[in-house]
């Protein structure tokens, strides 16, 4: 296992985390077994924006003696009063349903609190007038919250409420099917979904895939919106590769499914490789850099995604994004101009040329 600095927390959290919509249905022994093989493996993060209350008692037996080595976020506005995932918005029901949620979880504290599901800017007015974030607050004040995250599949909403509250963590549908306009949460366009990850990147918040198979239709040619089929690790390398991210949170519902999902570490950079999503990237797209390392190798040497990566991030006003461009090894002013990078791009981008853009950008910082 790898793990990422959340920069703002300075939580040490594993690459591959764990979404736990549909554990339940695994039933408590065999997803206590999935839990303990995954905290054997490294995975450290756990989601529990769950589809069912079943599942905090399934959590709380497999983690009860090992709860200060991994981070939960739970979510203020997941309701399971009722037994099966609600949302509210009415802050005497999420009062009870967070403290349902931690006695079944044997804990009595919450890693990362966790803003839910604001989608509309509406639901953000209602969640403040309620009195919902002022609580977070409260309980932060006291120690119960140690961080506060928040989840959105909207990039204007992010913008808003990362302009109005000090967040640490955000929860973000990231997958080519969303970011290139294909299915029900493709929220915002290329652009627009782009600058939500060099904004958490700039601004030291973490980011936490939800949803990165796009439901399971990225890996089934048949229900696919691009009638092709990628690999589980190609879409944790696609979201792995983005600004800001730190954590990639598949679900599982047995050991199997959690040694694939370790199995990642184990693949080639072939088998990781997915340049294929260019031959059906949106004109919006093509001749943008996603850092996909497609163009390796490079003959003289220069990691050309990273490249890329950090001016991209220096236009968005990331100034340690400069200073980490300064300390690579080989950096823009060493390309030689022989355009291997540029016959190789399935996104169409003239490298070479972006390579002498890059040079006086930086050399000008």
């Amino acid at each position: 296992m790898k793990y990422r600095i959340n920069k703002k927390t300075k939580d040490k959290i594993s690459e591959i985390g764990l979404g736990s919509s549909y554990m339940y249905e695994a039933g408590m022994e065999e997803a206590v077994k999935a839990l303990r093989r995954a905290y054997e493996g490294g995975i450290n993060y756990y989601d529990l924006a769950a589809g069912d209350g079943a599942t905090f008692p399934i959590y709380g037996e497999a983690f009860k003696d090992v709860r200060e080595n991994i981070y939960y976020q739970i979510h203020f506005g997941a309701d399971y009063t009722k037994g099966t995932y609600g949302w509210s918005l009415n802050l005497n029901t999420i009062k009870k349903s967070v403290q349902w949620q931690l006695e079944q979880l044997h804990t009595d504290y919450i890693d990362y609190g966790f803003i839910h599901c604001q989608d509309e800017i509406s639901d953000w007015e209602t969640y403040k007038k309620n009195g919902i974030y002022d609580y977070i607050l409260e309980l932060k004040e006291k120690g119960i919250v140690r961080h506060i995250g928040l989840s959105s599949h909207t990039p204007s909403v992010i913008n808003q409420i990362l302009d109005e509250a000090d967040i640490d963590m955000l929860m973000f549908s990231v997958n080519p099917a969303y970011d290139y306009g294909q299915g029900e949460y493709a929220n915002g366009g290329v652009d627009e979904r782009n600058s939500i990850y060099k904004r958490c990147e700039k601004e030291g918040i973490g980011i936490s895939v939800m949803k990165p198979f796009s439901g399971g239709q990225l890996l089934d040619a048949s229900q696919s919106p691009f009638k092709q089929a990628l690999t589980p690790y190609q879409c944790i390398r696609y979201a792995l590769d983005k600004p800001g991210i730190l954590t990639v949170l598949p679900g599982a519902q047995s050991v199997k499914e959690v040694e694939t999902l370790l199995a990642y570490y184990d693949q080639t950079e072939e088998d990781l490789d997915y340049s294929l999503i260019g031959t059906f990237a949106p004109a919006s797209a093509s001749g943008k850099c996603v850092y996909c390392n497609h163009c390796k190798p490079c003959p003289a040497g220069l990691d050309i995604g990273l490249i890329n990566k950090y001016y991209d991030l220096a236009k968005a006003g990331d100034g340690m994004a400069v200073e980490h461009y300064k300390t690579l090894e080989k950096n823009a002013s060493d390309c030689i101009q022989c355009g291997h990078c540029d016959s190789r791009c399935p996104f169409h981008v003239h490298q070479s040329e972006r390579m002498l853009e890059i040079k006086e950008y930086m050399e000008a910082r």
